[in-house]
């Protein structure tokens, strides 16, 4: 099948060859995450009505995924609103009436650690012994000290040292280690575990990056990560919620389902589209008229579009983008998808009949003492499970039963997603028994688990930064196509959302949200003469 090309001499203007007067645009949307129905609602609401959405799986979200569990929700995906203050996320649940049954405990002000609120943290090592809670304390103040000094890379301009490799997780470990080794007051044996636990946090931090390693981290990067002010919030009545809030309003015709994407084929020429169409479905009748942008399923449908709004996220595009667009993508887009990262972020819920745990203890932290002096914290297949950095107690019980949700990161994430649930449950159950010393604990009787790795429509959970990409990428990777630099050819052709979009909010569910909104801008920007239609600005 040959490439469509329009060539820069081309005097088409799209913009004033009748498609403003005569004809609504026609747009297509890939994926129904929160990115591409932010998108959608945006157009409908300014007055555009040939919208089409193409969503691969079966179910709308995306990364989104609330199961329903007896009378609570467990989320194997997006769980948190993070921030209050304009965020668009929070604005949407508060209106709707979904924070109404939020407790305190799923309410968190200061820097968030997965589910850690209310109640002691409870750090146990491999030897069954737990970490006493003001020794804890102590490391944790370290940490988080160190923590900060990370954020003031980007924030301040300060220069980075090549003994770091630019990498977050080498220079907090090497600072880190310094000051526990240096301490005059610690024991040998209190520096080793402090040592130790600078790698759990090191797993934690991690699996909240989504990245295989704090190793691969971009330090120059880190700080560019924008908090909004105010608390973190869950939604008891699960995170899909807010999804089917977006999609309420988008007609059912709007929205295909298990509707995946093949090829998309950009700068078409009126005989280049004609040309795909008749390839892919040979009835005569369904022609297009000229478009500059054929979208090819994979049943053969094509439809010839004038935008597409791609809103695969970075792991998909990683994987397909030299087969998904044609002509390929430019360079330094490709290479801005190559630069920046994304991994696999895994939840393994356990439910058990009685809680073995304290009253006031709101998680078990796995802490290995013979990883204290590790410099790396990858590990072989069959060690997949000391990757797993913390079981979290969901709160309230009333709400939840006595249940646990484990986390696990990187490569060991998909190590655990090839595994079978009996396996999964007899591991974390041993886990369980070798770090609290309870050789009693049963076997959990439900287990239920994320697999955002080998998810072929996802393939992982979010975006980072990693060592080598900056913020540039990100924009890089935001720009549409084709680049309007030196060329006549029809604008904003391809259009691309999701978090990994967002220079400030990337690996959130609000980044996701604007960039939706911010791509579904751009062409109510261009059309804003046509039929009425009036910018609807991102809240934030």
């Amino acid at each position: 099948m040959q490439s469509c090309e329009i060539s820069s001499d081309s005097t088409d203007d799209p913009l004033s060859s009748g498609l403003r007067k005569h004809r609504q645009p026609r747009i297509v949307v890939i994926g129904a995450g929160l990115a591409g129905l932010a998108a959608t609602k945006t157009l409908l609401e300014n007055g555009f009505t040939n919208v089409t959405v193409l969503e691969a799986s079966d179910l709308i979200g995306g990364r989104v995924q609330s199961i329903q569990h007896g009378k609570s929700t467990l989320e194997l995906g997006a769980t948190w609103i993070h921030g209050a203050n304009g965020n668009p996320i929070y604005h949407l649940a508060e209106d709707n009436g979904l924070l109404v049954h939020t407790t305190e405990e799923e309410r968190s002000v200061g820097r968030i650690s997965l589910y850690a609120k209310n109640g002691v943290a409870h750090y146990q090592t491999n030897n069954g012994k737990r970490i006493p809670k003001d020794l804890v304390e102590e490391f944790s103040d370290l940490y988080n000290e160190v923590y900060e000094l990370t954020q003031e890379f980007f924030q301040n301009g300060k220069p980075v040292g090549a003994e770091s490799q630019n990498s977050v997780g080498i220079f907090t470990r090497d600072v880190v280690r310094k000051k526990i080794m240096f301490d005059p007051y610690d024991s040998e044996s209190t520096k080793k575990i402090k040592l130790s636990m600078l790698q759990q946090y090191l797993k934690v931090e991690s699996c909240e990056s989504s990245s295989p390693s704090m190793d691969e981290v971009s330090l120059s990067e880190f700080g560019e990560w924008t908090e909004i002010p105010g608390a973190h919030h869950v939604i008891p009545t699960g995170f899909i919620k807010v999804v089917d809030i977006l999609a309420q309003d988008i007609p059912s015709r709007v929205l295909r389902l298990s509707k995946p994407v093949h090829r998309i084929h950009w700068n078409c020429s009126s005989h280049d589209a004609e040309e795909i169409t008749d390839q892919a479905d040979h009835n005569q009748d369904q022609r297009p008229s000229a478009a500059p942008v054929c979208v090819e399923c994979e049943d053969g449908e094509c439809l010839p579009v004038d935008h597409v709004i791609v809103t695969a996220s970075l792991g998909v595009l990683k994987k397909a983008h030299e087969t998904l667009f044609s002509p390929g993508l430019p360079p330094d887009k490709e290479q801005a998808i190559q630069k920046l990262g994304i991994s696999t972020t895994d939840k393994i819920f356990l439910e058990f009949e009685e809680p073995f745990w304290s009253p006031e203890c709101n998680s078990i932290q796995f802490v290995w003492e013979d990883e204290a002096q590790l410099e790396s914290l990858a590990y072989p297949e069959e060690l997949w499970y000391r990757k797993i950095c913390s079981f979290d107690v969901l709160y309230p019980p009333e709400r939840y039963g006595h249940m646990l949700s484990g986390w696990i990161c990187g490569e060991e994430a998909l190590h655990m997603e090839r595994c079978d649930d009996e396996t999964v449950a007899e591991i974390c159950t041993e886990l369980l028994r070798q770090f609290t010393g309870n050789q009693n604990i049963p076997k959990p009787r439900r287990i239920l688990r994320s697999s955002w790795g080998s998810n072929p429509y996802i393939r992982g959970s979010y975006s980072f930064t990693r060592v080598g990409s900056s913020g540039r990428d990100v924009e890089k990777l935001a720009e549409p196509l084709p680049y309007t630099k030196n060329t006549k050819a029809p604008p904003l052709q391809v259009l691309f959302a999701g978090e990994a979009t967002h220079r400030k909010y990337y690996s959130t569910t609000h980044g996701a949200l604007l960039s939706g909104q911010r791509e579904a801008n751009r062409l109510i920007k261009m059309y804003q003469y046509s039929f009425g239609a009036e910018t609807t600005k991102p809240n934030i």
